[in-house]
């Protein structure tokens, strides 16, 4: 069981049994112990990522503005691997600022609920209607990012499977450039990181599971 942003306690999705979050688990929290005891209780057995899970729940308790991007040395962000329901097919985008391929995502200004944050990011940067956002987080990266005019800092990154229905036509906004919908068979046709593929790698199969 686990508390949620609401305050209640709710079952604990895992990566075996993962859930698309209601409206009401969508709720905003500034409650930075919900994101803690989520980190804590990470649901993986890759030792990189439990390891990960660890250095941003102690950062989280030593850190209380860790939530926003006024924290210099590193902040929180959520992420979304957009998947329209039934191809497979995922979202990149160009990033303007970063000018790299990457998924959605984004700062999580002061919200705790990182599955909100997510969702937001991803309805905002494709302009996609009707997304779905799907608990547990099934990846944490963090990494280093040097945009314009700001001191390089880190980036402490939490990842959700966000389903789109099918049929969705994506509109960038300023954000992006460029915006795709991509297979994992051409991946390589894009200049991606190792992290965007881990992304691809981990998050798909999540899709098998909601299927049961």
């Amino acid at each position: 069981m686990e508390r949620s942003e609401s305050g209640g306690v709710d079952p604990r999705p895992t990566l075996a049994s993962p859930v698309i979050v209601s409206d009401e688990g969508l709720a905003p929290s500034e409650d930075l112990s919900i994101l803690i005891d989520r980190l804590d209780h990470h649901d993986t057995q890759d030792p990189s990522q439990l390891a990960i899970a660890q250095r941003m729940g102690d950062f989280a308790r030593a850190h209380s503005d860790a939530l926003f991007r006024t924290c210099p040395e590193a902040h929180f962000t959520g992420s979304a691997l957009v998947v329209e329901e039934g191809t497979e097919r995922f979202i990149l985008l160009f990033h303007t600022k970063l000018q790299k391929w990457l998924q959605p995502g984004g700062h999580v200004d002061g919200n705790a609920n990182l599955s909100a944050s997510a969702l937001r990011e991803a309805q905002e940067e494709t302009g996609i209607e009707g997304l779905r956002v799907v608990r547990p987080a099934f990846d944490l990266d963090i990494h280093e990012v040097r945009p314009p005019n700001e001191p390089p800092h880190l980036h402490l990154d939490i990842r959700f499977l966000v389903l789109a229905p099918d049929g969705s036509v994506p509109v960038g906004n300023h954000e992006s450039r460029e915006l795709h919908w991509v297979t994992e068979r051409e991946l390589d046709d894009f200049d991606v990181d190792e992290s965007v593929r881990r992304l691809v790698r981990q998050g798909l199969p999540l899709l098998h599971y909601l299927k049961d």
